[in-house]
């Protein structure tokens, strides 16, 4: 199957799973076991959510992938931060040239980090890893935004 056509039947089944999941974290379960699953180049899937005690740190949610050291993460730090911060999606097509990489893996070559919104503010975001360098094009940074999406469109509706 082209990756175009994989991308849009992922982005299909991710949108119906939006309107069949009743709780946001078997949403993001469900998501992440579909990326990971279905995205060849997506070896590691994780939700990273802000703390409701403390807004200045992300916790780790749901993911599939290798276990992290990374479960809480500052805002100041690591490319997870920085997208939290910004909110703005980060792609990084080399990891090791990029000083703000926060290193968990040594297969890790690329990484995509999009932002949650939910009622105009960042809630959390998508973090995805690769094994691939520069595995993140247009294509999948636009699935990855989708996901996103959908996932704060979900939060807004059922908080």
């Amino acid at each position: 199957m082209a990756v175009a056509a994989r991308i849009e039947e992922v982005r299909d089944e991710v949108s119906k799973l939006a309107k069949t999941t009743r709780s946001a974290p078997e949403l993001m379960q469900s998501m992440a076991r579909l990326l990971h699953d279905r995205m060849l180049k997506y070896n590691w899937v994780g939700f990273y959510m802000l703390d409701p005690n403390d807004a200045n740190m992300l916790v780790l949610g749901p993911f599939r992938g290798a276990a992290t050291p990374h479960t809480r993460i500052p805002l100041n730090q690591g490319i997870c931060g920085a997208a939290a911060s910004s909110g703005e999606t980060v792609v990084v097509d080399d990891v090791n040239s990029d000083p703000r990489y926060l290193a968990c893996s040594l297969e890790t070559k690329s990484e995509i980090v999009v932002p949650v919104f939910a009622k105009g503010k960042v809630v959390g975001e998508l973090d995805i890893d690769s094994h691939v360098p520069a595995a993140f094009g247009p294509d999948d940074r636009k699935l990855c935004e989708h996901v996103a999406q959908l996932l704060g469109k979900f939060i807004e509706s059922h908080s």
